[in-house]
């Protein structure tokens, strides 16, 4: 299971770190105050559908 859960966790690192790239070629399309709660969103955004994920389909069933 460890071995799923770090491909699910590698997996929403690099759409972050994609996104991350994606905004940092657009150059000036953001103000620079707002760049870093920007990464924080969507970071929290990419946690809560990994554990989404994670929940739907690799978490045993207590039934």
């Amino acid at each position: 299971m460890s071995s799923v859960a770090g491909g699910v966790l590698g997996a929403c690192g690099s759409l972050a770190a994609s996104v991350s790239l994606a905004l940092a070629t657009e150059g000036d399309a953001m103000p620079q105050e707002y760049r870093g709660i920007t990464y924080v969103y969507y970071f929290v955004i990419v946690l809560i559908l990994a554990y989404g994920v994670y929940d739907t389909f690799f978490k045993k069933s207590e039934f």
